[in-house]
């Protein structure tokens, strides 16, 4: 009995050995994998310590407080043991060659391609979101590609581009990751473009201003009451500081305004951001009117009529804006640009220009400038 009681000890003693000996094993295995993981975090630009392990974003206008191991709004950012990191720095969901057409700018660079990048995460939740399946995932839910700024600016070469597209999803929130990028583009000639919400706070846009050539903003309705509806978190105010900064500085500016039914397609809401635009940025803005289609938890709506997107032309042109376009739709009048003598300036069929008639300072056949960066 005593024999087979000490055997029975033995036997514990060296299985909790070799458990103790497994746990230490994985223990430091997990460190090291923590270790790794952390080398590939990006420390975050533009934040501060709050105390007791508590950060404050500063990036953009939600300025997400932290606790330890949370996540902020963006899904992008998240504070690890009192600092915040980026968790998309160079991991692309997606990357395409498309035309500069299609960011939508068209006084820019016409006819050229722009090398296009996006991480996911967004800093707004919007309901019409046509790239939800990016903008609203964390990168570790999508299939992502690691790529750093050097790689991307080779690519965007070897491809032709004369840019890059900081695009798709929301640009400003791989900020550390656009900013690096963009500095060795400029060192190699390329130009650098965002599609952005606008959703920025001032100091970080200061500083992206000096590397930015052009920019298409998303200006998504005129009133608090729409951003609170259909983006969950946002507000006008910060959109539009950021479209007169961006102007003030010479970075060439264009502005989309996605029609939605019911929601910002009145006669009223289309008025007022026409008349802004033009009070503000210059009756020479372009301005997109694109036509909605239900997705992502708009489902129930309709598309955007024709006679609505048409009767926002007329208004925009009636209010004295030169330049007025209409996006996702197929209106010849809305993808042609037209000289100020009414002759065609530039004719596009979808994204594809197939009449140019402009010099490269933008100057008409017979005579007058339209306003744009044309070489």
């Amino acid at each position: 009995m005593r024999k087979r009681l000490i055997q029975i000890i033995a036997f514990a003693f060296f299985v909790g050995l070799a458990v103790l000996s497994a746990l230490i094993i994985a223990n430091r295995e997990r460190a090291k994998n923590e270790e790794a993981s952390m080398a590939n975090l990006k420390l975050a630009s533009y934040f501060e310590s709050l105390g007791n392990g508590y950060v404050r974003c500063n990036l953009c206008p939600n300025r997400c407080t932290l606790a330890p191991g949370q996540t902020g709004l963006c899904k992008a950012r998240k504070n690890i043991d009192g600092k915040l990191y980026s968790m998309v720095y160079g991991k692309l969901a997606a990357v395409h060659i498309d035309p500069i057409e299609k960011k939508p700018l068209y006084h820019f660079l016409p006819g050229s391609k722009a090398y296009s990048i996006a991480t996911t995460g967004c800093n707004l939740a919007c309901k019409f979101c046509q790239n939800w399946d990016i903008s609203q995932k964390f990168s570790d839910e999508v299939e992502t590609r690691e790529m750093t700024p050097q790689q991307v600016v080779e690519e965007a070469l070897n491809s032709g581009s004369e840019s890059i597209a900081y695009t798709y999803t929301e640009p400003t929130i791989f900020f550390e990751f656009m900013l690096e990028t963009a500095k060795l583009a400029k060192e190699k000639g390329l130009k650098n473009v965002m599609h952005s919400n606008g959703y920025i706070n001032q100091e970080p846009l200061e500083e992206l201003i000096p590397y930015l050539d052009a920019a298409n903003i998303d200006l998504k309705g005129m009133s608090d009451k729409f951003y609170s509806t259909y983006t969950q978190n946002g507000k006008v105010e910060p959109v539009l500081e950021t479209l007169k900064t961006l102007k003030r500085h010479g970075v060439w500016v264009e502005v989309t305004n996605l029609l939605i039914p019911s929601a910002n397609d009145s006669d009223e809401d289309i008025t007022k951001l026409v008349t802004w635009v033009k009070d503000n940025l210059g009756e020479e803005t372009p301005l997109h009117f694109s036509r909605f289609f239900p997705t992502y938890k708009l489902e129930n709506l309709i598309p955007t009529p024709e006679e609505t997107l048409l009767r926002a032309y007329d208004i925009a042109k009636k209010a004295g804006l030169k330049y007025v376009y209409l996006g996702n739709i197929d209106l010849p009048e809305g993808n042609t640009t037209f000289c100020p003598d009414g002759k065609v300036a530039i004719k596009r069929q979808g994204y594809t220009v197939v009449e140019n008639n402009l010099n490269e300072e933008g100057v008409c056949p017979g005579g007058g400038k339209v306003e744009g960066v044309w070489k």
